[in-house]
């Protein structure tokens, strides 16, 4: 039996008089691919900033790996190995790809001032050990060529994919991504999803996504929630969702389009 590693229950999130979350939840086994899928509006980016801890929820819990992070701080989820990407690029774009990505590992770092000064003994053992680890995720990520490249001069593609490797230098446990394929043409995208895929089922990471492509969807998730209008109308494996009338009409609209990505990918 799985694991659960994110247990998240009935979340209620407010902006003025809107609800952008109606008792939401959701629950995450450990090493799955989880998606969330809904229409604009749904909620989707709403709950996954409340895992991230960027929102507070009025009401609800959110537990990782048997610990309360209702109210506890970005950092502190951090710590406990969530990370995530960004719908929108959040690249510090006068940095090289190679400094974008050490950012994720200021987390693991325990700062000394005086080693840190003179550059010294752990303080230059850490940088080192940094370093290699990044030179990992870049030989992993095929990022070799842009290595020295500004990111503000690379190509959208290229810039999710540095999103992605920063996020991995955090060495999370739970990697939260939000529209990762957003903007990407068809041979990017395949491109991401052999790296989502290679994320989660070789390194072991727990990925919980927001995709709008939904053969992307259908071909990479095991587990897929659907969200409208800040509740939960509709969760199961691919197929599930596939044939789930609720969805057809509040979703999709169009009888039969998830049944033709079903056949699509077999």
């Amino acid at each position: 039996m799985a694991t659960t590693l994110l247990d998240v229950r009935n979340l209620v999130l407010s902006f003025g008089g809107v609800k952008a979350l109606r008792n939401a939840s959701i629950t995450v086994s450990a090493g799955a691919l989880v998606s969330i899928i809904g229409p604009n509006g749904a909620g989707k980016t709403s709950l996954l900033n409340c895992i991230s801890g960027r929102y507070r929820p009025r009401e609800g819990s959110i537990s990782f790996d048997g610990h309360d992070l209702t109210h506890k701080s970005p950092a502190m989820r951090a710590s406990h190995g969530i990370s995530r990407t960004f719908q929108n690029l959040a690249l510090f774009k006068h940095l090289d790809v190679i400094d974008n990505i050490l950012v994720g590992r200021h987390r693991r770092f325990k700062p000394n001032v005086f080693l840190d000064g003179v550059f010294w003994g752990p303080s230059r053992r850490r940088e080192i050990e940094a370093r290699a680890e990044v030179e990992e995720i870049i030989d992993i990520l095929e990022l070799q060529p842009l290595r020295h490249r500004p990111a503000g001069t690379l190509a959208y593609g290229q810039q999710k994919k540095i999103e992605l490797a920063r996020a991995l230098a955090m060495k999370p446990r739970l990697l939260l991504l939000d529209e990762p394929m957003a903007g990407m043409t068809l041979t990017e995208k395949e491109d991401m999803a052999k790296y989502i895929l290679y994320v989660n089922r070789v390194m072991g990471v727990t990925i919980v996504m927001i995709e709008h492509d939904m053969k992307v969807v259908m071909d990479l998730s095991e587990h897929i929630t659907v969200l409208s209008f800040g509740s939960v109308i509709a969760e199961g494996t691919p197929d599930d969702i596939s044939s789930n009338a609720e969805v057809q009409r509040s979703y999709l609209g169009e009888p039969g389009m998830f049944e033709t990505m079903v056949e699509a990918r077999a």
